[in-house]
């Protein structure tokens, strides 16, 4: 069987063609996970990142300058805030260092539940907006969404209930905003994303297509739960360059059989994301070709090495 392979994106800005051994800054985040964005500002607030300009004013990177994104990411991991980072750098390695003790994501958790608890959708925009210049979208989803989640998923006190729906509809709505203009600046076959759970707003799913526009591929995403059967059903007429499904619950042994059938007959990748993945792991591995990610950090590598063995078709 030839190997699956995922199509490399179009660009969604003009840029000058890159001199052996440099690469354009859209290239440097799709290989990093950090946003042109981030790059941007972290160039021009922190000094972090210095790279190379042509007489045109296009930003290029070498390997150092990708070496020294991982360390800034390596620091940002241990909980240091952006700001602290360009100090330690060059002092010694990130994990020869103990944890920052002052890590910011729990004043960025602490800002966004107190919004939440307001109702405030746009001062949810303000902060979200912030943390998005200067953190890159994996970290936000790890150190700061998802726990944020799991806050609200734990709280029983009266009216929690409006403040999770509050907070999913909110979500669901600027999520969907990131993955609409990345699929219009992109062309080529979609990246077909489906959730299999029976929640109306699946947070898992859409923090998946969130990150997978990193990968390239434009998005099509079914919001709302989805059956194996009539996903077949609909395969043909999307005509995918590759299946992401989220799972919240275990699949049923039905639905193992029906997945099965759908990875053997599939010419394009297959992911299951989401907390099924790990519940079932033993029983899913058995399936040849089906990739398993629990979370969607997770799901995001797998798409971007999918994508590393294609050749760029711009």
């Amino acid at each position: 069987m030839s190997e699956k392979l995922l199509p490399a994106p179009a660009l969604d800005e003009p840029e000058t063609a890159a001199e052996p051994g440099w690469l354009p800054i859209r290239e440097v985040a799709r290989q990093t996970g950090v946003n042109p964005v981030t790059l941007r500002a972290w160039e021009r607030r922190y000094g972090l990142i210095l790279p190379r300009r042509t007489p045109k004013g296009h930003r290029l990177y070498n390997d150092t300058h990708v070496a020294r994104i991982h360390a800034v990411l390596a620091w940002l991991n241990r909980g240091v805030a952006v700001g602290q980072v360009r100090d330690l750098l060059d002092r010694e390695p990130p994990g020869d260092a103990e944890a920052a003790p002052d890590s910011p994501w729990q004043v960025l958790q602490a800002e966004l539940l107190a919004a939440i608890e307001a109702l405030a959708s746009r001062r949810l925009d303000t902060l979200f907006d912030q943390a998005g210049a200067l953190y890159p979208a994996p970290l936000l989803c790890e150190r700061l969404l998802q726990p944020l989640l799991a806050e609200l998923e734990r709280r029983e006190r009266a009216g929690a209930g409006l403040e999770r729906a509050f907070f999913l509809s909110w979500l669901r709505t600027r999520l969907a905003a990131r993955v609409q203009q990345h699929s219009r600046q992109n062309g080529g076959a979609p990246l077909l994303l489906a959730g299999l759970a029976g929640q109306p707003i699946e947070p898992g799913l859409w923090l998946c297509a969130w990150l997978a526009t990193a990968a390239g591929s434009p998005l099509e995403v079914l919001d709302g739960p989805a059956s194996l059967t009539e996903l077949e059903l609909a395969l043909p007429r999307l005509a995918p360059c590759g299946l992401l499904l989220h799972a919240t619950q275990p699949l049923t042994a039905v639905q193992l059989r029906q997945l099965e059938r759908l990875v053997r007959g599939s010419r394009f990748p297959v992911l299951l994301a989401g907390p099924a993945a790990a519940a079932q792991r033993e029983a899913l591995s058995q399936l040849p070709g089906l990739l398993l990610a629990e979370n969607p950090s997770v799901a995001l590598r797998l798409l971007q090495e999918l994508h590393g063995k294609a050749p760029c078709a711009n």
